[in-house]
């Protein structure tokens, strides 16, 4: 049987497909269809807190990041308003990280993996499909974020290749620059990717503290040009009491919304956690101890802009661009490059390259789907609609209202159906008796869940788009996705027998060693 308490398999296992199977079920070989060395149950789980903390801090410390706590501060709170709104925001995320870390730490599979349970063994490609798209376009657009910083360092270094910048060297809307650029940028994240999980981990390991010197570097910069002489309001709005509490809330679930997309795809890396603790730890020191940290710094720069410069500014790269001394560009265009890198792999690689293994295992495997999500995003040309609102919102938006129904039925599943109990083995199964075949291989609760709740969803931001009513709604998209994700899909559990099943097998395996 599998020793899943210590979360290892045994080395003498009867291998299938060239994969080494499970035992949660004895006798029976996971299906090559639903498996490849990059899904299967990893027999050796390595990182430790700070890995976790690393990850959070290459995901936070990005210039995206950065943006978005500084807007913040230009909503007509205070200072203390916008920080409490902050933590109160981070600490939900991580409570609904840890939410999601544990299913894929205890089986020790990805997320693509582990949504086999709620969705069934087939159906699972469904949310892997709507992740592996976000994610590709969302690739696109940070490497063409990070290629706009690296352009700027070329630029200070060789300024003779200014002209190259321009639109007389452009085609298909990029300058023949920014073609080299995100060229050199692509490869970079490709070869980072290429060589494997430990590289990758190695990588932010160093990455979200190499944006910290930078960043306490710039701000110590900042303030000794501006004699600290700062405003913590960087807002001439004046609110009343009610337009305060709303601000809040719309800061709150700003900051919520940002981290949405990591928050589903945090099993990815959950999976190669030593122990849920250790998970845990490191989403404390990561996410509510860092990001304000991390906000503090932003606020303070940011403040300081408008006495050196005469304006706000709440992009790093152009801050450090507005200081116009050629070591702070290099050295501080070179660093949010290198942390956009960071989040870019952490966020939008390493995702959908485990959701395209999973529609086809033994023809997809871990390394092509990252490619093949590479290559998505050239073909999607971000540069040409990353600056139009529009397409972002028809693009982006309407698929990012999906999240929210897929974090629901997952937590709604795991922790409420099925009482944390996930016989690992039948995730890997195409036979009709295994605990998450259903129907043909697809759970009809979870299926009509994502499509109503989704729906809904998505008519929560279309709406208010084309009506003007309503126009705060959006902003609380991912809350009423995963709301109604989570009740709908209990109720039609419930409807479909699948809380029954899931009881009874619980029951079939007690003291067989599977995770509960």
């Amino acid at each position: 049987m599998t020793d899943l308490a210590n979360n290892k398999l045994p080395h003498d296992v009867v291998e299938a497909a060239g994969y080494p199977p499970g035992a949660g079920v004895p006798g029976r070989d996971y299906d090559p269809r639903l498996t490849n060395e990059d899904l299967a149950p990893l027999q050796d789980q390595k990182w430790s807190m700070y890995n976790f903390f690393a990850f959070w801090m290459s995901d936070v410390h990005s210039v995206g990041g950065y943006v978005t706590a500084g807007a913040l501060f230009a909503l007509g709170l205070t200072s203390w308003q916008v920080f409490v709104a902050l933590i109160v925001g981070i600490v939900l995320v991580q409570f609904f990280c840890n939410l999601v870390a544990k299913p894929s730490q205890v089986a020790a599979v990805p997320y693509p993996v582990i949504s086999r349970a709620s969705f069934g063994v087939l159906g699972a490609n469904i949310p892997a499909i709507i992740r592996g798209l976000i994610a590709v376009a969302w690739y696109g657009v940070q490497t063409f974020l990070a290629a706009g910083s690296l352009t700027i360092v070329i630029l200070k270094v060789f300024p003779g290749l200014t002209e190259l910048a321009t639109d007389a060297y452009s085609f298909l809307g990029l300058s023949l620059l920014g073609y080299v650029s995100f060229a050199i940028l692509w490869v970079a994240q490709a070869l980072v990717f290429w060589r494997g999980m430990e590289s990758i981990r190695k990588f932010i390991d160093f990455c979200g503290p190499a944006v910290y010197v930078a960043m306490f570097a710039l701000c110590g910069y900042m303030l000794v040009r501006a004699d600290f002489d700062i405003s913590f309001s960087l807002s001439d709005q004046q609110l009343s009491t009610g337009e305060q509490v709303t601000a809040m809330l719309g800061a709150i679930a700003l900051v919520v919304s940002y981290f949405s997309g990591p928050m589903l795809n945090f099993g990815d890396f959950s999976r190669y956690g030593k122990s849920f603790e250790a998970v845990k730890r490191g989403n404390f020191w990561g996410l509510p101890v860092n990001f304000v940290v991390f906000s503090l710094l932003v606020v303070l720069t940011a403040s300081a802009t408008i006495p050196v410069f005469g304006q706000l500014i709440t992009d790093p790269v152009h801050t450090v661009e507005a200081i116009d001394t050629y070591t702070a560009v290099l050295l501080g265009g070179l660093t949010f490059v290198i942390a956009t890198v960071g989040i870019n792999i952490v966020a939008n690689f390493i995702s959908p390259a485990f959701d395209f293994s999973n529609v086809a295992p033994q023809k997809i495997s871990w390394r092509m789907g990252g490619m093949i999500a590479a290559v998505g995003s050239v073909l999607l040309t971000p540069w040409n609609w990353y600056s139009n609102p529009e397409a972002i919102f028809w693009t982006l938006g309407i698929l990012g209202a999906l999240i929210g129904p897929l974090f629901g039925i997952l937590i709604a599943d795991y922790y409420l159906v099925r009482r944390q109990h996930v016989v690992v083995d039948d995730l890997f199964t195409l036979e009709q008796d295994g605990a998450y075949y259903y129907a043909k291989g697809y759970n009809p609760a979870a299926v009509i869940t994502v499509a109503a709740t989704g729906a809904v969803a998505v008519l929560s931001v279309v709406v208010p788009k084309l009506t003007g009513v309503l126009t705060w709604l959006p902003d609380y998209s991912w809350f009423l996705g995963c709301g109604l994700g989570f009740v709908v899909y209990l109720v039609l559990a419930w409807t479909f027998g699948v809380s029954d099943a899931a009881a009874r097998t619980k029951a079939l395996h007690a003291g067989a060693g599977t995770p509960a």
